[in-house]
């Protein structure tokens, strides 16, 4: 699904910076993604995330900063050049037509024709196969939409998402209002997109799902950068540390020690 080398970030964003009036939102973001990883995006209230989740799927156009794809500095200055370079954004919201079938929604804007007509053969077959690559629970996609659980309905955007084969699929709070089957349902799909040599970006408040699935944690406190980690070498309370601010405490107030101790000595 993607020409980068396993090694090289797909997705690569250096010193990115937006100002919202006197508020500056986000300054000198550093980030960066891989195929077949999964990379979340932390914080608190405030911190950043929708607007560089947003800055990278054309929403907002940074002020300044460096954006490369597949290792070539790119200008995304809209949804649709986004998703053009192969980014898929699912927001928390869904955007999914309740009246419509799962083969509806999926191929909403983007239907199949066969002379004139609507393939609906077509897509049915093609809307399998997506929901067989997730190893989705899905008993029918000719069901309606507004009948499904709430997990089911976060498969429904997810195949959509990928139905245009991108590199890196962004995940808004996925989990967000779902019961514990339904979480692990959806972490499943996750984990089944990295699995598919997918780079995906999960933003997400629910540290549990955070440890259970990603690679790494982007911890991003007041606009900016405040730490990576490795989830294999970290642990929840030095990430909410990162989160509050309490790292940064920490480190301080050493300092302020070292410093007081030099001058008595």
């Amino acid at each position: 699904m993607t020409t980068t080398s396993p090694g090289e970030p797909v997705l690569s964003i250096t010193g990115l910076s937006k100002r919202f009036g006197a508020v500056q939102a986000l300054k000198d973001i550093d980030f960066d993604v891989r195929p077949g990883e999964v990379v979340a995006l932390v914080g608190d209230n405030g911190a950043g995330k929708s607007t560089l989740v947003k800055a990278i799927a054309g929403v907002y156009v940074p002020d300044s900063g460096r954006v490369s794809v597949d290792g070539r500095e790119v200008s995304i200055s809209s949804p649709a050049e986004s998703q053009r370079l192969g980014i898929a954004t699912v927001y928390q919201d869904l955007a999914l037509c309740d009246n419509l079938d799962v083969v509806g929604n999926l191929f909403l804007g983007r239907e199949l024709r066969s002379g004139g007509l609507l393939d609906e053969a077509a897509m049915e077959q093609e809307s399998w196969r997506l929901l067989r690559q997730l190893s989705a629970k899905i008993p029918s996609v000719r069901i309606p939409v507004a009948s499904l659980s709430g997990g089911q309905r976060q498969t429904v955007a997810i195949a959509r998402s990928i139905l245009g084969d991108p590199k890196i699929v962004m995940l808004d709070e996925p989990t967000a209002a779902l019961g514990v089957a339904q979480t692990a349902e959806v972490l499943n799909l996750v984990e089944r997109l990295r699995d598919n040599g997918l780079a995906v970006i999960l933003i997400s408040h629910n540290m549990s799902d955070v440890m259970a699935v990603a690679d790494r944690v982007c911890v991003l406190r007041l606009g900016r950068n405040n730490g990576t980690f490795d989830v294999a070498s970290t642990n929840v309370q030095e990430i909410i540390a990162a989160i509050t601010g309490a790292t940064s405490n920490a480190v301080s107030a050493r300092a302020a020690r070292r410093t007081t101790e030099e001058v008595v000595r």
